[in-house]
């Protein structure tokens, strides 16, 4: 049995969340450079090259990425031979969290959802929990934005609509989006599962490196598919047009009920906010 200490568990994850929000991803920052080199129009190189800018001055003076810092988003991988010591996960995570958010002066989004009073600190977490083999404890985290999450869907499609469908039905999504997700995005397609299980899958798959290679090389292709389709909107970074509508596409499948086909498009806007800790 692996024990952790609360304290440090909470200041390692606190650091985490600092660093998430100030400093871009190389994958995303090597995707920003590569697509401004093969960008089509004046505007989207110019919307590009002030996207590297903005990472770079983020990195230099640590201020946030984006004012949208976002849900707190935690994927948790718990051993069974993990435990904690001097408080629960839960708990762990957003005292680490709230710190963070005060410390980093990151905006506190979260409020109820009728009457819009704000938490006041950016709690709750939402916190996803799997119980793993072993005594590793993996935590990810994301500072999920408004605007990109508003333009996410999750639908039920026949079994007769197949990957046709589910093409026709992420196309169009990104299409009417426009430029409210503000791109360039990114996009998590969850594919099966169930209908609370298909949004989980699509947000889990934003955690994947823009350069990865999907291993299974027919989901490589649907997402080498999706992505070229996108593009071919002509969206353009921030909606100005161009060639760089979406950086990738990554899905995540999971079997599904004979009768059903599951589909959820989680989008994540060009400033891609998420790290990861091992225990």
């Amino acid at each position: 049995m692996k024990s952790i200490k609360a304290g440090e568990l909470h200041a390692a994850v606190r650091d985490m969340i600092l660093d998430a929000n100030r400093v871009l991803g190389k994958d995303v920052y090597n995707a920003f450079e590569t697509c401004m080199a093969q960008e089509s129009t004046d505007s989207g190189k110019e919307v590009l090259r002030q996207l590297l800018e903005n990472a770079d001055l983020a990195a230099e003076t640590g201020l946030a990425l984006c004012q949208d810092t976002g849900v707190a988003i935690f994927f948790v991988e718990m051993g069974e031979d993990v435990r904690i010591e001097g408080g629960t996960l839960k708990d762990t995570l957003n005292a680490a969290m709230v710190e963070a958010y005060d410390k980093g002066y990151l905006r506190k989004s979260m409020c109820h959802p009728l009457t819009r009073k704000n938490t006041g600190d950016n709690t709750p977490s939402v916190i996803h929990t799997e119980i793993v083999a072993g005594d590793t404890l993996k935590i990810r985290y994301m500072a999920k934005g408004g605007g990109s999450e508003n333009m996410s869907r999750c639908t039920m499609l026949t079994p007769a609509q197949g990957w046709q469908g589910i093409k026709d039905f992420v196309v169009k999504r990104m299409a009417e989006a426009g430029p409210n997700p503000c791109p360039p995005t990114i996009v998590g397609v969850g594919i099966g599962g169930t209908f609370d299980l298909a949004p989980t899958l699509a947000k889990e798959a934003l955690f994947r490196r823009i350069d990865e290679v999907h291993p299974d090389p027919e989901i490589a292709a649907m997402e080498k598919e999706l992505l070229d389709e996108i593009n071919a909107l002509g969206i353009g970074p921030m909606g100005l047009g161009g060639k760089t509508t979406c950086l990738a596409v990554k899905i995540a499948m999971h079997p599904c009920h004979i009768a059903s086909l599951p589909l959820a498009v989680n989008v994540q806007c060009h400033s891609s906010r998420h790290k990861e800790v091992v225990f």
